[in-house]
């Protein structure tokens, strides 16, 4: 899975004063370290073509408009747009992240505006809750599903050994199959989450 957690070198997600320090170097604002990110996350899509992209826009996470939906930037749009078409050309997917909510973000990663451009695009998503540990796993499941829901996203793949249809030939024992949403959410799994 292809992801980055750093810009100028520096950590966007460990904390608050690193994030600063990436910003400063960027120039100062949120708007210029966003859209040095998504060139940055562009080199490593362009170099890697990683079947699954996550924490798509995980820049936003520390910042001053973790929750706006990057709303006057023009440029980070740009950006972003370019980013996706160029997941959507090779037949890339994101992950629908939980991760952002248990972080405290109103929304999972990507947030609404990226995912329905995506969708727009024919790209697709899989699931995952980043755990670190045990005690992470599934973790705001249930929203992340309503959030899916909200997305009007129709299927979700997910990893299937030795088949598939799907499939990056440098992974050759790994594919994609899909799972209709609305058959998705009748699953046992959903009921047993807290």
């Amino acid at each position: 899975m292809g992801s980055i957690h750093h810009t100028h070198t520096i950590p966007i997600d460990f904390d608050r004063a690193m994030y600063e320090q990436a910003r400063k170097k960027a120039g100062g604002t949120d708007e210029q370290l966003f859209e040095d990110y998504f060139d940055e996350q562009y080199d490593m899509l362009q170099s890697l073509r990683p079947p699954i992209v996550g924490h798509f826009d995980l820049i936003r996470l520390l910042s001053d408009h973790r929750d706006t939906a990057f709303e006057g930037m023009n440029g980070v749009w740009n950006k972003m747009k370019r980013n996706l078409e160029y997941i959507a050309s090779y037949g890339g997917l994101l992950e629908f992240n939980s991760a952002g909510l248990r972080k405290g973000l109103l929304e999972p990663y990507p947030c609404l505006p990226v995912t329905k451009m995506f969708l727009s695009m024919g790209g697709g998503f899989v699931l995952s809750d980043d755990s670190h540990g045990i005690e992470q796993i599934g973790t705001n499941y249930p929203r992340l599903l309503e959030y899916i829901q909200k997305t009007g996203a129709e299927k979700i793949h997910f990893a299937v050994r030795g088949c598939g249809d799907r499939i990056d030939n440098r992974f050759p024992s790994a594919g994609y199959s899909t799972i209709d949403t609305a058959d998705l959410t009748v699953l046992p799994f959903w009921s047993k989450l807290p």
